[in-house]
């Protein structure tokens, strides 16, 4: 064989090689961009699951939305009743102020008028029972004496005529 045989069985070997390296290459590559779009695919359904949550998020937005508008009804019609309980508190106190002005000067008077009374009634009859216990007490004490005298007994730590230096 000839050297431009030899040449040509040397590049078309090459080639080959080169071509050979070129297909693996391009079967990786196959490989790569399979992998890429079944990322895309994934890529896109998490997407979607996305948008559906985002969608769930905004109704449940408009719902909370729509019970604050509600809450913001109730707290008007609160504040009205606040506002009229505030005025009937104000009224109530007025009233009270009123009626102790009014009654409450004088029934204290009275109250402390029927306080006196009753104290000088308990110290008066706490007197009168004092006083006929006292008496009851003086009367039992003479009868005793009186009783002891007729039945002739000397009372107790009594001296006799005799025992006071000689009888007379």
């Amino acid at each position: 064989m000839s050297g431009g045989a030899v040449a040509g069985l040397i590049a078309s070997g090459a080639f080959a090689v080169l071509v050979l390296f070129a297909c693996y290459v391009l079967f990786k590559l196959g490989k790569i961009f399979d992998e890429a779009a079944a990322r895309v695919r994934q890529t896109g359904v998490a997407i979607d699951e996305g948008t559906a949550r985002v969608r769930q998020a905004g109704a449940t937005v408009d719902e909370v939305n729509i019970a604050l508008a509600h809450v913001n009804k109730e707290l008007d019609r609160i504040d009205a009743i606040t506002a009229s309980v505030q005025t009937v508190t104000t009224n109530v106190s007025s009233l009270t102020s009123l009626f102790a002005a009014t009654l409450g000067g004088p029934i204290v008077r009275v109250a402390a008028f029927s306080y006196g009374v009753r104290q000088a009634v308990t110290k008066r009859t706490k007197a009168d029972v004092t006083a006929r216990v006292s008496e009851q007490m003086k009367a039992e004490k003479a009868q005793r004496r009186a009783a002891r005298r007729a039945a002739g007994a000397t009372p107790v730590g009594a001296v006799g005529a005799e025992g006071r230096g000689g009888g007379r």
